[in-house]
C-alpha cells in the first residue's frame, strides 16, 4: 500500500504553541527538530494522521483545517490498521508505530462530537528507526506491514 505526504506541521514551544505548516521536516531518533515535543517522549514524538480523519469529520458536517488534529505528517493513505511495531517508510525515513493516538480535550474545543467520532482514527504515534533524515511534502509513503 502506497501514498504520499500531503502536509507537514511542527508545533513551536512558545506561549501560544504556534502550529506551523512547513515544506519539510528534519528528524532523528529524538523526533522532529524544532518541534516542541522533540526529545520529550520518544514513544509519542511524531504524530502521523491520514486524510481519512478529515473526511470522517466532513461526513459528520464538521469542518476543520488540516493540522487541527495535531499531526506532524498528513498522508493520503490510512495507517490506522497498523499495530505497535509495524513500520512505514516515508521518503528514506523508516518510522515505527508506537501507539494509537489518544484523544485530548483540545478536540472538544473544535467540535464536541469530534473526540467520539475520531476515537480510533485521529492518528498514530511513531518513532524514527533509521537515524537522521528529512521528510518533504510529496514524499512517497509505503506501508511496510500490510
Amino acid at each position: 500500500m502506497t501514498g504520499k505526504v500531503l502536509e507537514l506541521f511542527i508545533t513551536k514551544d512558545n506561549a501560544d504553541k504556534t502550529r506551523l505548516k512547513v515544506d519539510k521536516i528534519f528528524l532523528d531518533e529524538f523526533g522532529i527538530h524544532n518541534d516542541k515535543f522533540y526529545n520529550k517522549n520518544l514513544m509519542r514524538s511524531i504524530l502521523l494522521t491520514s486524510l481519512e480523519s478529515y473526511k470522517l469529520a466532513q461526513e459528520s458536517s464538521i469542518t476543520i483545517d488540516t493540522g487541527s488534529l495535531g499531526e506532524n505528517i498528513l498522508i493520503d493513505v490510512s495507517p490506522y490498521h497498523l499495530k505497535s511495531g509495524d513500520r512505514v517508510k516515508i521518503g528514506e525515513t523508516i518510522l515505527e508505530i508506537t501507539q494509537n493516538c489518544t484523544l485530548c480535550k483540545g478536540l472538544s474545543s473544535v467540535d464536541s462530537k469530534l473526540p467520539k467520532l475520531l476515537k480510533n482514527d485521529r492518528g498514530i504515534f511513531t518513532k524514527v528507526i533509521n537515524g537522521k533524515n528529512e521528510i518533504k511534502v510529496g514524499d512517497r509513503v509505503e506501508i511496510l506491514n500490510y
